[in-house]
């Protein structure tokens, strides 16, 4: 067990450590030190990212029993999900001024939820990967009700009754599944299922598990609660909320379907049904909605059914695909709430038209957020442009009989611009001389997150050449 741990387990230890030293200064630090808090977090997240150059990535290494493992893969994810972690942190500055007394305790459970889900990432049964979910699962509902009030209050009870649900889903196939193969651990389920005809039952428990998983990507027929929860929460949970849950679902999904839920043409053509119907869901929803924090949740919900229906064409060029457009997916969501975090800290509202004529006066970050937005929509020299182009032509080359959905996609990409361009139009606005033009009151922190993230998709977009083959070996070494 004292190698597993040194070979694979650091990062997690790391993480685990820094929850304790929160947990304890939660109980006997003064209050006045709450904006240590960020500090700490963020001191414990960078050290994670530092120790995964110890883990054991070639050859694999499976761990505790072969209940975790450790590859490229998975060390890939964990630096995605411990990178938004970190910026998630550098955004907390507004949530730490309204819950002083309850700064280390936040930050405490923020932690516990990265430290799911690098564990959700790595799980190799689905013992350790229920486990995982829960360790995921459990903090996003204080973080949602962090921002008091009766909207988050609301929003946090949604999100637990819709995760509640999943999970006993998930349950209800992994114990179908393991009463046709006798057994948790994914990689003796794919060896059973390798050698034998896959059933209808068999296909019947995977249906169940992808659907539990899901729900954390807000795709249908789970995605009631992405409005409410993104209208009632804080900008910096919904950073959080829109990236690492979701990195670490597509993670385990796209290993799922790789390897122990491979052969099931089934759960392919059911994946595909609920991405096209949350797709067309998203968007149209969106079209009518006035306030930005629901337009980009519709924009989550949309780009994860995205991602989703090119995971479920299991082939190695698709799942380099779904990588590289889940790390530009991420920096976008990031980018895009990072301005929306500065905009909440000037008590500036989420209505479209509380933005008019902000480019007057906040021109550097403003075009950072536009960088964002316009990568959302995929329109060149963003990466966002080189992720849909990419995903375009996985869904191409899958065979004929995905054209249709491609074209389908794709007028759903030209339909998406026009809610795209009614959050970016306002900022440019030319308002009336009487009319005040708020200055964005970011913090140095914010201020970092917004320059960093807006660079990074403009370099990704003008040269992604290096990151994509990085995704490619990593997809052809899973």
């Amino acid at each position: 067990m004292i190698y597993d741990f040194f070979n694979i387990l650091l990062p997690q230890g790391c993480l685990a450590l820094f929850i304790f030293i929160q947990i304890m200064l939660a109980m006997f630090a003064s209050p006045r030190l709450y904006k240590y808090s960020r500090l700490i977090s963020a001191i414990g997240i960078s050290l994670s990212i530092c120790l995964l150059s110890t883990v054991q990535v070639e050859p694999q290494y499976f761990g505790m029993r072969g209940g975790i493992m450790s590859d490229g893969y998975t060390s890939l994810f964990h630096f995605i999900i411990l990178l938004c972690g970190f910026f998630t942190v550098l955004l907390t500055k507004n949530i730490m001024n309204k819950c002083r007394q309850n700064a280390y305790t936040f930050h405490a459970l923020l932690l516990t939820a990265i430290f799911g889900a690098m564990n959700v990432v790595s799980a190799n049964d689905f013992l350790t990967l229920f486990i995982s979910l829960e360790l995921l699962s459990f903090p996003i509902y204080f973080l949602i009700a962090s921002d008091k009030g009766y909207l988050s209050k609301e929003a946090s009870f949604k999100y637990l009754i819709t995760s509640a649900v999943s999970t006993g889903i998930f349950l209800f196939g992994v114990s179908y599944l393991y009463g046709i193969t006798s057994s948790f651990n994914l990689s003796e389920i794919y060896n059973f299922i390798s050698e034998s005809e896959p059933s209808l039952l068999y296909s019947f428990a995977g249906i169940m598990i992808v659907l539990g998983l899901i729900s954390k990507l807000s795709v249908f027929p789970f995605a009631n609660w992405v409005i409410d929860v993104y209208k009632g929460s804080e900008t910096s949970v919904l950073a959080f909320l829109s990236t690492v849950p979701k990195i670490a679902m597509i993670g385990i999904i796209c290993r799922l379907l790789v390897f122990p839920l491979s052969n099931s043409f089934e759960i392919t053509f059911v994946i595909a049904i609920l991405s096209l119907i949350t797709a067309l869901w998203a968007n149209t929803y969106a079209i009518r909605e006035n306030n930005v924090k629901c337009i980009l949740a519709c924009s989550s919900s949309a780009n994860a059914s995205y991602i989703l229906l090119t995971a479920s064409l299991v082939s190695v060029y698709n799942l380099s695909t779904v990588i590289f457009y889940l790390i530009c997916y991420a920096i976008l969501d990031i980018l895009a709430f990072g301005f929306l975090n500065a905009a909440e800290s000037t008590k500036i509202g989420m209505r479209v038209e509380d933005f008019n004529g902000l480019f007057r006066q906040n021109k550097g970050l403003v075009i950072s957020y536009v960088a964002g937005i316009i990568g959302l929509a995929g329109l060149p020299l963003t990466s966002g442009f080189i992720a849909k182009i990419y995903l375009f032509s996985a869904i191409a080359n899958s065979g004929l009989i995905f054209i249709p959905v491609l074209l389908i996609l794709m007028l759903l990409t030209v339909v998406a611009l026009y809610y795209y361009l009614k959050i970016i139009l306002p900022l440019f606005k030319e308002c009336d001389k009487t009319y005040e033009v708020k200055i964005l009151n970011a913090a140095y922190s914010q201020k970092f997150v917004l320059y960093i993230t807006a660079i990074a998709t403009v370099l990704i977009g003008i040269y992604p050449e290096k990151l994509i083959e990085l995704c490619r070996f990593i997809a052809y070494n899973i």
